[in-house]
């Protein structure tokens, strides 16, 4: 199965020459070329522009490394598309709030756009080194939400809070 999702998200291949390693730049995703694959590319660069198009590039490559923890961990569906839309139609039930609060998604910034689906492809095609510590979950600072007091926080990316699960055996 796993296998399975790994080349369902590796419809293209990013090509990178070997000796331009990934820096986390906007001239380094510029000099990248055009991001091409399908719905799972499309599915990690929509929510990346929703979610993290201001981010730093770190930041963003942060936020799709949440997402495809969660696409490998059994606790979520098994592909970015998934992910990204789980309990979408639920007002505010949604993983992402961009998919479920009532307001239509319009990609109004073409160029920010095509830098996160750059970073999209990068990510899909793991070109970026772990960031987040297994993250499968994040907010952004101007939030405090509750279930950020059970989860471990792994990491702190510009604006963006990042944690994991935390696994706990049971108790005598």
């Amino acid at each position: 199965m796993q296998a399975v999702t790994v080349r369902r998200m590796q419809d293209t291949t990013l090509t990178t020459r070997k000796s331009d390693p990934l820096e986390f730049s906007k001239s380094w995703v510029d000099a990248q070329p055009k991001a091409r694959g399908g719905d799972e590319l499309q599915c990690l660069a929509e929510a990346l522009y929703f979610e993290a198009r201001g981010e730093t590039v770190k930041g963003q490559f942060a936020v799709a490394e949440v997402i495809l923890n969660r696409v490998q961990s059994d606790r979520f569906p098994s592909s970015a598309c998934g992910v990204i839309n789980q309990g979408t139609g639920k007002k505010y039930q949604c993983q992402f709030t961009y998919t479920c609060d009532g307001h239509k998604e319009v990609i109004s910034e073409p160029r920010a756009y095509e830098r996160v689906s750059k970073v999209a492809r990068a990510a899909l095609d793991g070109v970026a080194p772990e960031l987040t510590e297994g993250a499968t979950h994040y907010h952004t600072t101007a939030v405090n939400p509750r279930w950020s007091r059970v989860y471990t926080k792994t990491a702190a990316i510009g604006v963006h809070v990042f944690y994991r699960h935390t696994w706990r055996t049971a108790s005598n």
